[in-house]
């Protein structure tokens, strides 16, 4: 049998057509939308600046987390964006992290992640949310580019569990079980950050946002009254799994850059999992990004965002949503 000796520079121009390739299906999800799109404000330099700033940002920091809408397609092109930028400026060093999968699908990642596994599979074992579309371009990216992605949050079942049961409903677990969340007992919201979490929940247990139904795409149902505590029980299992996972991802790659994905209640403030990290690993360097849709865009007033984070980006509420909340 003949063999061929593959020329490095064809094999090189593939890769480069490949990527590429990704890239232009990515934003086309996106549609139409660039700079006018969106306006970026620094809470540190008291003024509007461009996108490559946070880049320049995050070469002091080891981790940045990104809060999104769910439904707001401009943060999701960014965060495409970002994390093309980011394995422009740091190449392999760059890791990224997501809300949207659950540590018990981490081996599901992989394997889709070195090719072995089809899309279909992957999409199904990895119980995707429903507007995948959304966060397809940066797992693509990070498949082609060999990046890693950690699926960093809590599954469901066992949020759902911490409501209904408490912490003595997870602390009774098989011990494989939890190794899917962060370790027990784990901190629970405090400070302001409680105070926000009884004003969020004292609205209902049908509001989007409690932990029956934060963060994903479905209509939780309805549930019978509860106490506040087991509400908060609940959004701090998945605060502190996700920072869980990324402080045990450092611990083993401590030249990463990590980008972590999240709705903007999990990290905005620098409250949330942003604390939960700092519990975990204090010296880890954090920069927040919070995006918002402003129907004031693009007249924006920073002076009432400046606490929601290092940059505030205010996105454009013309754009067509990917869902209706």
């Amino acid at each position: 049998m003949t063999h061929h000796q593959t020329n490095p520079n064809k094999m090189s121009f593939f890769k480069t057509i490949l990527i590429c390739s990704i890239l232009i299906i990515g934003s086309q999800s996106f549609g139409q939308i660039t700079e006018k799109n969106y306006k970026i404000y620094s809470t540190k330099a008291n003024k509007e600046v461009p996108l490559n700033d946070i880049l320049e940002d995050m070469k002091n920091n080891d981790v940045l987390f990104f809060g999104e809408g769910h439904n707001d397609s401009v943060a999701h092109y960014l965060e495409a964006k970002i994390l093309e930028m980011f394995y422009q400026k740091f190449a392999g060093n760059t890791a990224l992290s997501m809300e949207m999968f659950e540590r018990d699908v981490q081996t599901v990642m992989n394997e889709y992640l070195q090719g072995s596994i089809r899309e279909k599979n992957f999409t199904k074992d990895a119980r995707v949310w429903s507007n995948y579309r959304d966060y397809k371009p940066m797992v693509e990216f990070a498949k082609s580019n060999k990046l890693d992605v950690i699926c960093a949050n809590a599954a469901a079942r066992y949020s759902n569990l911490a409501v209904r049961k408490g912490l003595k409903g997870l602390m009774v677990l098989p011990n494989e079980s939890k190794n899917n969340f962060a370790p027990l007992p784990y901190d629970t919201a405090s400070g302001k950050y409680y105070e926000k979490l009884q004003t969020l929940f004292g609205s209902g247990p049908s509001h989007t946002s409690t932990p029956s139904v934060t963060d994903t795409i479905k209509k939780a149902p309805s549930m019978p009254p509860m106490p506040q505590m087991n509400l908060i029980m609940g959004q701090s299992l998945w605060d502190a799994t996700m920072a869980y996972s990324i402080s045990q991802y450092l611990a083993k790659n401590k030249n990463k850059k990590v980008l972590q994905v999240n709705g903007r209640f999990h990290s905005e403030e620098g409250f949330a999992a942003v604390t939960q990290l700092k519990k975990y690993r204090p010296k880890t360097k954090i920069l927040i990004v919070t995006s918002i849709s402003d129907d004031s865009f693009p007249n924006i007033d920073w002076n009432g965002l400046k606490n929601l984070g290092d940059y505030i980006i205010a996105t454009d509420p013309t754009v067509p949503r990917t869902f209706k909340e």
